[in-house]
């Protein structure tokens, strides 16, 4: 990562998910983004988003997305559906996210202007060191958690726990109580959510730029309350991906 402006990572944990991130525009980018492909489960999530923070001065400072596919929990989703988490949990504990608001209203403008039909859910994210299927969902869904992943809690925790810095969790649900896959990517679900994961890079940099502002969303939620923001500038295309 770069020295600059702050840098943005972007985690998702399957080949599959970066290379949709990959594909999108990094045009409107704030700054430098590394798209880190951190493997499954939330012990690959760990290992990788520790390493990847402390690589270079820049990294340090760097806000953090997790990203890629998700599982739903609430009747009515569908694949291709847009999870914003106001929190991740796992047995270990709950990390809040930041400007929460900020990237759901980001990622409804851009379901409204794409061709799809995508709607943007808010709630807690909840994570598991297994694929959760039947009557789990339900189990989880209680507790009132809307999604499950495997690496999105562990990549906010081990992001926190590398020091002070904006952190939010976005996934696409791949399959959902009435939509169950057996496999991700041999069903139209997960070409739903394929499609629609190349096209949220827009919303994560919106996310970005307000996070770093004097006054955004950073300051009181995952930093001290005097966190001073800087200003941001755009950067070429070519300067964005790593």
């Amino acid at each position: 990562m770069g020295e600059g402006q702050a840098p943005l990572l972007i985690a998702c944990a399957l080949g599959i998910e970066r290379f949709a991130l990959r594909r999108g525009d990094f045009g409107q980018a704030a700054g430098p983004v590394t798209v880190e492909r951190t493997g499954m489960g939330p012990l690959a999530a760990e290992r990788a988003v520790t390493r990847a923070l402390g690589e270079g001065a820049g990294a340090a400072r760097a806000a953090v997305i997790a990203t890629g596919f998700c599982a739903g929990l609430a009747p009515g989703m569908h694949p291709g559906d847009l999870v914003v988490a106001e929190e991740t949990r796992d047995g270990t504990g709950r990390t809040p996210c930041t400007g929460t608001a900020v990237l759901a209203d980001a990622l409804t403008r851009l379901t409204r202007a794409g061709p799809g039909r995508s709607t943007v859910h808010t709630g807690p994210l909840v994570g598991s060191d297994h694929v959760v299927r039947g009557a789990e969902r339900a189990r989880l869904h209680a507790t009132g958690a809307i999604a499950v992943d495997m690496e999105s809690a562990a990549t906010l925790r081990s992001a926190v726990a590398a020091g002070v810095r904006p952190v939010a969790a976005v996934r696409v649900v791949v399959d959902a109580p009435e939509h169950e896959l057996v496999r991700i990517g041999t069903l139209r679900g997960g070409i739903s959510a394929f499609r629609v994961l190349r096209t949220i890079l827009p919303a994560f940099f919106t996310w970005h730029r307000s996070s770093l502002l004097p006054g955004g969303e950073l300051d009181g939620h995952a930093a001290p309350t005097d966190h001073p923001g800087c200003d941001v500038s755009l950067r070429p295309e070519s300067d964005q991906a790593s």
